[in-house]
């Protein structure tokens, strides 16, 4: 993950994937993701260590998940003012994927996930604090509604301002970000599963399922036409 003050060459999720190089990777709510499959700990262990190694690594850690089976990375730049992708997370990106290819790491893209709970409320600022605090989370750059995980290993928290109160549903509920060629199978799936859709008046930005019982989540994709989940 970059922290840098003067972040140049900013690019949009759509743009990310467009570019050439980056077969292996999706952009989800947090930024670039892969998983590669290695087939034991050793190699993941192997993979971690070439990645370090690399060109730019100092510059742009990425955040690694590590398992036997194998690893996910994540690339996002964070600065007081910025939370996104950059030309040196793609170049990065680029990298990784080659060396995956040289230790014969396979990219499983579909995979890959991202969630965040949403929280309606009707005055932020009052109920934000407990959260922060309970969580031990901190502000997102430049975005009062979000709280994330200092440490990156919990799903965010996004606070959505509500107009009246809503009794009759859930204020809390999950967004679930999956790679953009991957959201109707997985919609079909939540609904074969015995949810319904809500509403797709959002999409292909995100689609509001239930649960037999009512409770709600969202399918999102970043960065296509039309508002985010939990932004409305």
């Amino acid at each position: 993950m970059t922290h840098v003050e003067d972040v140049t060459g900013r690019m949009r999720p759509q743009q990310f994937h467009e570019t050439a190089g980056l077969e292996d990777w999706r952009v989800l709510g947090e930024g670039a993701c892969a998983y590669f499959r290695t087939g034991s700990l050793a190699a993941s262990a192997g993979f971690v260590q070439a990645i370090s190694e690399l060109t730019g690594a100092g510059e742009c850690p990425p955040d690694i998940d590590l398992r036997h089976e194998g690893l996910t990375v994540r690339l996002i730049t964070v600065t007081q003012d910025y939370y996104g992708l950059t030309e040196q997370d793609a170049e990065m990106a680029r990298q990784i994927s080659a060396v995956a290819r040289e230790l014969g790491a396979v990219a499983a893209p579909s995979v890959v996930q991202t969630v965040q709970v949403t929280v309606d409320a009707l005055v932020g600022r009052a109920v934000i604090p407990f959260w922060r605090a309970l969580l031990g989370y901190e502000d997102r750059a430049n975005s009062p509604e979000d709280l994330i995980d200092p440490q990156r290993r919990g799903a965010p928290f996004y606070f959505q301002q509500m107009d009246t109160q809503r009794p009759q549903r859930n204020r809390v509920h999950i967004d679930v970000w999956v790679p953009h060629d991957q959201a109707e199978a997985r919609i079909a799936a939540a609904i074969a599963a015995g949810g319904r859709l809500v509403t797709d008046a959002h999409a292909p930005s995100h689609w509001v399922l239930a649960d037999a019982e009512g409770n709600e989540a969202c399918v999102g994709v970043a960065g296509w036409t039309g508002p985010e989940p939990g932004r409305p």
